[in-house]
């Protein structure tokens, strides 16, 4: 059964891409029951993928807390968690370098543009998503 779902996925590369990323979450994910794969799976799809691309790398760790802010840092953090989710660390060093304290997420969660949530042992802040009818 597993041996045919990769000979699906070997198949069923028709693009030609010079370059291929396999990640896995190291944010918390939109559905509850994705996890990462394991290390033996990790490395049959990298196998696959460098059958047929030239270059395969692995997006499995964090990257880092870099992000650039302005004058704006309660719409700069809901900027970036627009896109993805801050670990909770992030957020408090960016705070640190905006010179900000963490009253602004305090702000944002009570007024309900951001929420908390957990994900791996880790606080992770992300925007809250309007619904279409405003609310």
């Amino acid at each position: 059964m597993m041996r045919r779902k990769w000979r699906e996925l070997r198949n069923s590369l028709h693009l030609s891409p010079h370059r291929a990323y396999i990640a896995i979450p190291t944010r918390p994910p939109a559905e509850s029951w994705v996890s990462p794969s394991n290390e033996e799976v990790l490395n049959r799809a990298y196998q696959i993928f460098a059958e047929r691309v030239g270059e395969v790398e692995y997006l499995i760790g964090y990257e880092g807390n870099e992000f650039a802010f302005t004058d704006n840092v309660e719409e700069n953090l809901l900027s970036i968690t627009s896109v993805h989710p801050m670990r909770e660390d992030a957020v408090r060093e960016f705070l640190k370098k905006a010179n900000a304290d963490w009253s602004v997420v305090e702000k944002l969660i009570e007024r309900g543009d951001m929420l908390e949530t957990h994900y791996r042992g880790k606080k992770f802040y992300v925007r809250r998503m309007k619904r279409v009818d405003g609310r």
